[in-house]
């Protein structure tokens, strides 16, 4: 009796494609390494090339420093050039023709991305302090000093500065976020108050987002929504390669109170996926290689739109947070203690997000409201029970709890005139948001560079705990290096930096500085002239970071380019000569055109007649 395949396994088969993994019976494939040219700085010379790519840059993002700094135009492949103020942006597009600047420019540009990865700002002020760090370091090894002494005469005063910023911070007040997102944003107060209200609506630790929108003015919109700290489980789920998130619209959520094993279990739930063209996001206690492999090739295929994550938390925390996601998006948490079979379940218990936006550290949920009424009795519940619960942690992990239900969405829309105004505001409006963080976060200090200057006072004390002289001649590297920033942005404002250091030291109130925006000396605190202590603390780390690495290099290995060869037109066949033609009896007929006669042909002419001519006038 013939056996009857199972229907299941034919409409996988036919729907979704199974992971295989063949081994290949023989391999031919040629790995091609690319030469290297080694470079030694025996002269100087390597050096010299080094810092004219780190000059560069810094010139490049110098100009974009402060609230009278100037636009960098970026080429645009496909539209219309970028005008950017932002650091960040400028510095992905720098790549240089000479090899060796072009090191030099990759070099320096760590500091600023690790700066803008960590706190979400402060990018170009870190390139300009790092290039302060190397010019003066350059200058002292030129005379002889030992490198490595130097740098690590940089390092121990970098860690001492930092603690000596931790000293001079101080935790923000509520009116004060506006002004260190405007200062952000480039003085820009309207960006300030918005991002200050969205704080003020959705809490300190609340969730506050960037969009673009379709108007011409900035809007502000307070939606139903959550996020926790739980990031995707294979970057291959990536559907914005920028940005490395996944975002989809209209997403179904399906939840599960366990670890998913086998690909089976999972299948009916993403074959309801492909049938009804929506997208799905997995939240599981965990998932299993074998499980997950198959949704992955599924994905990348193009057949399925998916992403799988851990749910957040451990233990009884997790179930109470995996309900809580059940009951803001209207879906049922599948747990074997209550009968819900995983393999069986259908799209009923599948809940509704209206967004989901998922990075490599957190998830972030937007819903569209209706289910307020359901979260608002949530959240009564839990604040009931912990007035009953007598541990400070648990009352702090149940206030967490409620703080990420009630909490709501801050969405800003950002508005603009064209496509090129709206991509320098996003960036801006982005920029004074990380900074708003980044204050919440750790407090706030002086800003216009005032801060580093001020640090630039400490500098004798802390070469006091140094070793030796050549690590406090790094520690008075360091000291030059803190005036580049207020020179920078005394120069945008058209002001002598060196006049505006002097000024500013002579004055022992360790909140007076200058206020580039008005072009005056004042209490740059009482001015709301202030910068996150987060973002001053990442740029004198990152800074340093770099410059020990550029000052103790000494040899540099570049790819050699091979020369492409020009192209060539093949060549023209030959002309056959006398000799090489076939004989003319052999020759093809020439071709002649069937709608036309044959060429007539002229009638002989008659015979001459020779000697039977009669004579003239016969």
């Amino acid at each position: 009796m013939a056996s009857i395949p199972n229907p299941v396994s034919l409409i996988y088969q036919k729907t979704l494609h199974r992971t295989c993994y063949t081994k290949p019976t023989s391999i031919n494939t040629t790995i091609k390494a690319m030469a290297k040219e080694l470079h030694f700085n025996h002269d100087g010379s390597v050096t010299k090339k080094l810092q004219a790519g780190v000059n560069l840059v810094g010139d490049l993002l110098g100009v974009t420093l402060g609230p009278k700094g100037r636009n960098v135009i970026l080429p645009n492949k496909y539209g219309p050039p970028k005008i950017v103020n932002d650091g960040e942006t400028v510095l992905k597009e720098i790549e240089l023709e000479d090899p060796l600047e072009n090191v030099g420019v990759k070099l320096v540009r760590q500091a600023g991305a690790k700066t803008n990865d960590l706190a979400g700002d402060g990018s170009t002020t870190s390139i300009v302090l790092a290039r302060g760090l190397i010019d003066e370091g350059v200058k002292v090894i030129a005379a002889g000093r030992n490198p490595i002494q130097i740098s690590r005469g940089i390092e121990k005063t970098a860690k001492a500065l930092v603690s000596q910023l931790k000293l001079m911070s101080r935790e923000i007040e509520d009116h004060e976020i506006a002004d260190v997102a405007a200062v952000s944003a480039g003085n820009d107060y309207e960006v300030g108050n918005m991002i200050a209200e969205a704080v003020a609506k959705v809490g300190r630790k609340g969730v506050v987002r960037v969009e673009k929108g379709t108007y011409t003015e900035n809007k502000l919109q307070i939606v139903e929504g959550m996020q926790f700290d739980r990031g995707y489980l294979s970057p291959y789920f990536v559907t914005d390669r920028r940005k490395m998130t996944v975002e989809y619209d209209n997403c179904k959520i399906l939840l599960v109170d366990k670890k998913i094993t086998h690909p089976k279990e999972v299948f009916k739930m993403l074959e309801n996926a492909v049938q009804g063209d929506f997208p799905i996001l997995i939240i599981a206690e965990g998932i299993e290689q074998e499980a997950m492999a198959p949704i992955i090739r599924n994905k990348l295929k193009g057949a399925l739109k998916a992403v799988a994550i851990k749910a957040p938390a451990f233990g009884e925390r997790k179930s109470h947070c995996l309900d809580d996601i059940a009951i803001l998006t209207r879906g049922t948490v599948i747990r074997d203690d209550i009968g819900l079979n995983l393999e069986k379940a259908g799209i009923d218990v599948l809940g509704t997000a209206t967004k989901v936006i998922i990075t490599n550290k957190s998830t972030l949920i937007v819903t569209d409201g209706s289910t307020r009424q359901a979260v608002e009795k949530r959240v009564s519940e839990i604040k009931a029970y912990a007035e009953n619960v007598e541990e400070n942690f648990q009352r702090k992990i149940l206030h967490e709890r409620i703080a990420r239900l009630s909490g709501g969405i801050a969405i800003i829309e950002v508005g603009a005139q064209t496509q090129i105004e709206l991509k320098d505001k996003h960036l801006r409006i982005e920029d004074a948001l990380n900074a708003t963080k980044a204050a919440i976060e750790e407090g706030v200090v002086v800003g216009g560079g005032c801060c580093l200057l001020r640090l630039s006072l400490k500098i004798d004390e802390i070469k006091e705990q140094l070793d030796n002289e050549e690590q406090k001649v790094g520690a008075e590297i360091f000291r030059q290096a803190l005036a580049y920033p207020i020179k920078k942005i005394a120069e945008n404002a058209g002001v002598n930096g060196s006049v505006v250091v002097q000024k500013v030291l002579a004055n022992d109130n360790l909140r007076y500085g200058y206020n580039a925006a008005r072009d005056c000396y004042q209490d740059l605190m009482e001015a709301g002239i202030i910068d996150p202590t987060k973002v001053v603390r990442c740029c004198l780390e990152n800074a340093a970071s770099v410059a020990k690495t550029f000052l103790t290099s000494d040899a540099v290995a570049v790819d050699i380019k091979e020369k492409q060869p020009f192209p060539r037109r093949p060549p023209m066949p030959p002309i056959p000569m006398s000799g090489n033609l076939p004989p003319f009896s052999k020759r093809p007929p020439m071709p002649m055109s069937g709608n036309l006669p044959p060429f007539p042909r002229r009638p002989p002419m008659p015979p001459m007649p020779m000697s039977g001519v009669g004579p003239l006038g016969m």
